[in-house]
């Protein structure tokens, strides 16, 4: 799950070799908004800690 955020910056500086300047800033947009929905997810996930 943690890969898609990597994923998504390079195929946006794949976009951006390309000359592809919209769609680069979409998939880097993507990126950062999946980055933030994971740390939110890994952020509220409760600690299970047996002492």
């Amino acid at each position: 799950m943690m890969s898609l955020p990597f994923f998504g910056v390079f195929l946006a500086l794949a976009a951006t070799l390309m000359g592809q300047r919209m769609a680069a800033l979409a998939l880097w947009v993507l990126s950062v908004a999946t980055m933030l929905v994971l740390f939110r997810l890994h952020v509220t996930d409760p600690l299970n800690i047996t002492l």
